[in-house]
């Protein structure tokens, strides 16, 4: 399972550099800060559109041509994997599908299947793409807690055959937490921890490393000991496999 870590990482250029060396990153077009370094040290990366920021900032984009072009222009990189295709957070089926119809076909992307949406166009987009990624929204925003893991179940039932196995490569949208993707059969995930919670001094004890880019070293490599699971081991849909609030 690749692990996305989210960027900009923050501190000096030679703390990124350091940090995203060897490493798989995922770069938001809103905030491409680090695309120099990650294209220089990184062994893989995604691009995310940048729609949930946008969506948190209550300035949603609306003409997605720059990003179209910023792809276009990073494609043909040995590094660059896919970038996902524009969403709109929180929208209906209809706009999000008219989104993934605009897309330029001959991008390498992921379409993104929205928690709150209906089973039935998750089942299509694994249909029509070779990857897809899982994004928490709706009353489903925030993954690990019960009615999460409840809504999951749903879906991975619904996409994975009798033997647990998904139809498609899945990537997991801010689930790079081992507690959610070791229970996931995902071929990615993706999450800003590293670079976020450097900053949280007391997560680290008595022993604090010295500065924030190694702090976000430490984190990195707790998430990184830690594999998704092979297959999904399917549950009724009423049943709940964890308690986590």
């Amino acid at each position: 399972m690749k692990k996305y870590h989210g960027t900009p990482i923050g501190g000096t250029r030679q703390d990124t550099a350091r940090f995203l060396l060897g490493r798989d990153a995922l770069v938001p077009f809103p905030r491409r800060d680090d695309m120099g370094a990650v294209g220089e040290f990184c062994r893989s990366f995604v691009f995310d559109n940048g729609a949930f920021t946008a969506w948190n900032s209550g300035k949603p984009i609306t003409d997605w041509r720059p990003y179209y072009e910023w792809v276009d222009e990073w494609r043909r990189h040995p590094g660059f994997e896919w970038a996902l295709i524009p969403d709109v957070i929180d929208g209906d089926e209809a706009a999000n599908d008219a989104l993934v119809k605009e897309w330029p076909r001959h991008l390498p992307g992921v379409p993104v299947w929205h928690m709150h949406e209906s089973i039935s166009r998750l089942r299509r987009l694994c249909d029509q793409w070779p990857t897809v990624a899982l994004g928490s929204s709706g009353q489903w925003r925030t993954p690990g807690t019960a009615a999460w893991w409840g809504r999951m179940t749903e879906a991975m039932n619904a996409i994975c055959d009798d033997r647990g196995r998904p139809a498609v490569r899945l990537h997991g949208l801010r689930m790079l937490d081992p507690a959610i993707f070791t229970k996931l059969p995902l071929a990615s995930a993706d999450s800003t921890n590293a670079a976020v919670n450097s900053g949280s001094l007391d997560r680290f004890g008595m022993y604090l490393p010295p500065t924030a880019a190694q702090r976000a070293a430490v984190i990195a490599e707790r998430i990184e000991q830690h594999n998704s699971t092979p297959c999904w081991a399917a549950l009724p849909t009423q049943e709940c496999m964890f308690t986590t609030t």
